[in-house]
């Protein structure tokens, strides 16, 4: 049903602009025939505003996949260089939590592990909204820091990285299903603050993917069955992102290029000194303006790197 409401939309927005620029065209070929110049710079300002709602909407033509309209789990993972890492890992949490803000979409940290001294280890965030997980797709891969460091008493210049992986949010047990005898739960004590309930009681789960080994943990939510149910919502959501890559990756094949997700595919850097530059290794697309990028101002670059995937 909300796939059938979605479609209805769309065909909604576009009947409505065919109808406008249809209204517009009878317009101009009035003012031409009675040589009505007053009506030109009306004219010409309801093709600029027409042609302003067209450019995102024939932009989302190129989010044709059937999970791109989905809610999206963004999960950020600091890499090696401790506190360096955690911080920048924090920076990019904020970035990307400003950036749905602009977009006006909810997003919720849904669990976290802090760093020792500062930043965060690892954390994991639910972006809801329309199309969520299509834009967010291009922001998979490492991300890479230079800059004076905060944390060096010296003030050299270190580099520092962190992974960002996207999932669509599984939406139905039907979409991924688990069976119960592949998962193993184990509890804990949350490791943040949050006073003598925490230290108390095990209300931090640990999930188990017995098939594969993997793990999530939770241990943000109120209580134990939320968290639970929060971690099989992330278990579900990391299959379902299992299943796209093995996709995307066939139809790589398919096209004669195949490129492995690893660790070391760096790309995009954010230098903040000798000089101020983000820059995509993926488009070649780069940007002086560093401060704007990390208050939220990506929306260039996952363009520019849709685009590009769009015309492979």
């Amino acid at each position: 049903m909300r796939r059938l409401a979605d479609l209805k939309s769309d065909v909604a927005t576009w009947r409505g602009l065919e109808g406008r620029v249809s209204d517009l065209a009878d317009l101009l070929t009035m003012a031409q025939a009675e040589v009505e110049q007053g009506l030109a710079g009306e004219i010409a300002a309801d093709a600029a505003k027409i042609a302003k709602e067209l450019d995102p909407l024939e932009f989302r033509l190129v989010l044709g996949s059937p999970y791109d309209r989905k809610n999206a789990l963004l999960a950020l993972h600091a890499g090696a260089g401790g506190t360096e890492s955690q911080d920048w890992t924090q920076m990019l949490l904020r970035m990307y939590l400003r950036w749905a803000e602009r977009r006006g979409y909810k997003a919720e940290i849904l669990d976290t592990t802090p760093g020792e001294e500062a930043g965060i280890k690892s954390v994991t965030v639910g972006v809801n909204g329309s199309y969520a997980y299509g834009y967010l797709k291009a922001e998979r891969g490492v991300h890479r820091l230079v800059r004076l460091s905060p944390f060096d008493a010296a003030h050299r210049r270190h580099t520092s990285f962190a992974l960002a992986e996207v999932m669509p949010q599984v939406e139905t047990d039907v979409e991924v299903q688990i069976a119960p005898d592949d998962v193993k739960m184990e509890v804990f004590r949350s490791s943040g603050a949050g006073g003598q309930n925490v230290q108390k009681t095990s209300t931090a789960v640990r999930l188990i993917y017995i098939p594969t080994g993997m793990i999530v943990t939770c241990q943000d939510q109120r209580s134990q069955l939320q968290n639970k149910e929060t971690a099989m919502r992330i278990l579900q959501s990391r299959l379902l992102a299992i299943r796209v890559e093995e996709q995307e990756a066939e139809q790589a094949k398919l096209k004669g290029k195949h490129v492995a997700a690893g660790w070391g595919n760096q790309i995009r850097s954010y230098v903040l000194h000798p000089y101020n530059m983000v820059k995509d290794h993926r488009t070649e697309h780069e940007t002086s303006n560093t401060a704007a990028v990390l208050d939220g101002e990506i929306d260039e670059f996952i363009q520019a790197y849709l685009k590009e995937e769009m015309g492979k």
